[in-house]
């Protein structure tokens, strides 16, 4: 079966920067699945993965305008420590993460500096500007269900997890 819209793959891969560091690895025993053709993965990963079947491996080459883009100045921000009560001081360094509700819905906001009272905010995705190196191998392709097709995404056993109604 070659993937294709509304089929879910499982895939094994190992995810590099341009450094050659390790950002991420999915293998047979933690794969994974994604619905192809709901846009629930980057671009450039999603096109490279079209028409391919079980046991297909490959190495791609992912720029940043078919990933997570280019990074954007003006998705950074300084803002008083006030906006952070509450938060333990140790958990304020840069690199920290969190959830912060926006005009665009829940965003992953990342610390990107911290001098005295003001806290240097990036809304960035953390590999915008990225050049992703994958080395890809599909594990299983099947039929999404009808469940799955509904809700637009993979469905592990017991079912997705989360309430859609």
């Amino acid at each position: 079966m070659k993937i294709s819209n509304n089929k879910i793959a499982s895939l094994g891969y190992t995810l590099k920067n341009d450094d050659g560091q390790i950002l991420d690895q999915a293998d047979k025993d933690h794969p994974f699945l994604y619905m192809h053709g709901t846009g629930g993965i980057i671009k450039g990963l999603e096109n490279a993965l079209e028409s391919k079947s079980t046991d297909d491996s490959f190495n791609l080459i992912v720029a940043p305008e078919d990933a997570y883009g280019e990074r954007d100045a003006t998705l950074t921000e300084a803002v008083p420590r006030t906006m952070f009560e509450g938060i333990p001081e140790d958990e304020l360094v840069a690199g920290a993460q969190f959830h912060a509700q926006t005009a665009q819905g829940t965003q992953i906001i990342s610390i990107a500096d911290v001098e005295g009272d003001t806290i240097k905010i990036d809304a960035n995705h953390p590999l915008a500007g990225e050049t992703l190196h994958f080395d890809v191998t599909v594990l299983d392709v099947r039929d999404a269900t009808e469940d799955e097709i509904s809700h637009g995404h993979p469905h592990m056993e017991g079912g997705c997890g989360h309430d859609h109604s």
